[in-house]
Order: structure tokens, then C-alpha cells, then sequence
């Protein structure tokens, strides 16, 4: 017999804030499972080459493209470029995100400000944009990036928990929103992740999160990555309004 065709064969995907980290790790995954992935960034236009040339090395496809997500009308530009150059759009990654961390009675409106353009309304912007698509289409996946951070608090981050416990608001309600057309919306909430990010972390502070992680170790941006490839492939098709954590056992 054949064997048989990877699980995304022939799908067309969109991961935003992919040039590294968790995003270029979920990129990696798609396209691994047979997706023309196109890799978002806002800034980093060598990371962002060097992720499409490693799908293309693995024997991928993919292409870049630079938005801001927290711009609706470049948003909505860029999707509708992909579409016409594609034809389709049927896996949407919400991935991009930012950190500004500090106490509230510090906090800068501005900063405040951000926080909500980039990581909230950003999935705002890409959902509605890749909705109109997959509605006509009547199937899709819309997969939301988010953070143990939502459930489990932590002091300084009061801003960037809010822009993460929205998102996962949001993924609950959409997903209701358009279950009817066939598209599932679910969100994945990594627990402290070994990227460029926790890598910048203070040596207590890190000591001190590896401390409250049962597992005792960060995980890898592969085993999210795995996460999400499962969410949008055709054995999660009966999957949606879920927010799913990996994190290692720090909250439960």
C-alpha cells in the first residue's frame, strides 16, 4: 500500500510571530506535516529567512511575510494576499505576543497600551480576517498562543495576564461563534518555555520557577509545537473552546 500523504497535505497556514522561539517551533511543525506555512514577523527579517529556509532544507514549504498584528488594515492586507495567492487559508496560529513587565503602580499607560494592540487585539485582527475565509469555506482552525501566566498569576505581570486571560475569553466565545461552519478555536497556554526569553532571566529567578514546576525542567517549544500540530490536524476535528496547558505540572 501507498503510504499515506502527511496530515496537512495540501493546507495553507499562518503562524504570526514565528521568526523564533515557540512560533518558529510551531512553523517547523506544520510545515513537517505537509502545510505551505507562511512565517510572520514584524522585525526580524533574517530570523524569519532563516525559519523559511529551514522548512525548506526539511523538504517544506514556505514563505515569509512582515505585518504588525496589532495593525488591523496591514492584517487585513496581508490575508487577503495569501488567500489570493493561495486560494485558501485553513490554519491560523495566533502566536505573536509581547512582554512588558512591571508593577502596577509603576506601570506606564503606554506600555499598558501595547500590551493590548499587540496580544489581544492582534488575534482580533488575524481572527476576523482568516474567519471571513474559513466561513466561506466552511472549515478551519484558529489556534490561540497563551499563558500559564492567564491562570496562575505573577507579580509584574499584571498587564500581560490580562491580554493573555482575554484571549483565552475570546477563544471560548469564537468558538462557539463559528462551530456551525466547521471551525474549531482553541487556545494553547505554555507554562515557562526554554526560549531567548526565560534564557534572559536572572539565575534566581529561574532557579525559583524550576523550583515550582513538578517536572522540575522548562519545556521545549517542540513539545508546544506538537500541541498545536495535533489541534490542527484531522484528529482533533471534534476539539473547540478548549484552552490546553503545557507546562510542565505548575498549575493544574
Amino acid at each position: 500500500m501507498p503510504p499515506e500523504p502527511p496530515a496537512l497535505a495540501g493546507q495553507v497556514a499562518l503562524v504570526t510571530g514565528a521568526s523564533r522561539g515557540i512560533g518558529r517551533a510551531i512553523a517547523l511543525e506544520l510545515a513537517q506535516a505537509g502545510a505551505f506555512v507562511t512565517v510572520n514577523y514584524r522585525s526580524q527579517a533574517q530570523a524569519a529567512a532563516s525559519c523559511v529556509a529551514e522548512i525548506a532544507r526539511a523538504g517544506g514549504q514556505a514563505e515569509a511575510q512582515q505585518f504588525d498584528v496589532s495593525d488591523g488594515a496591514a492584517v487585513g492586507e496581508a490575508i487577503a494576499r495569501l488567500v489570493d495567492a493561495r486560494g485558501r487559508l485553513d490554519i491560523l496560529v495566533n502566536n505573536a505576543g509581547i512582554t512588558l513587565d512591571g508593577l502596577l503602580l509603576r506601570y506606564k499607560p503606554d506600555d499598558w497600551q501595547r500590551l493590548i494592540d499587540v496580544n489581544l487585539s492582534g488575534v482580533f485582527h488575524c481572527s476576523k480576517a482568516a474567519a471571513r475565509t474559513m466561513v466561506r469555506a466552511r472549515g478551519g482552525r484558529i489556534i490561540n498562543v497563551t499563558s500559564v501566566v492567564s491562570s496562575l498569576g505573577n507579580a509584574g505581570q499584571s498587564a500581560y495576564a490580562a491580554t493573555k486571560s482575554g484571549v483565552e475569553g475570546f477563544t471560548r466565545a469564537l468558538a462557539r461563534e463559528l462551530a456551525s461552519r466547521g471551525i474549531t478555536v482553541n487556545a494553547v497556554a505554555p507554562g515557562f518555555i526554554d526560549t531567548e526569553m526565560t534564557a534572559a532571566l536572572p539565575s534566581a529567578a529561574r532557579d525559583a520557577y524550576l523550583g515550582a514546576i513538578p517536572l522540575g525542567r522548562l519545556g521545549q517549544a517542540d513539545e508546544v509545537a506538537a500541541l498545536v500540530g495535533f489541534l490542527a490536524g484531522p484528529r482533533a476535528g471534534y476539539i473547540t473552546g478548549q484552552v490546553i496547558g503545557v507546562n510542565g505540572g505548575i498549575y493544574m
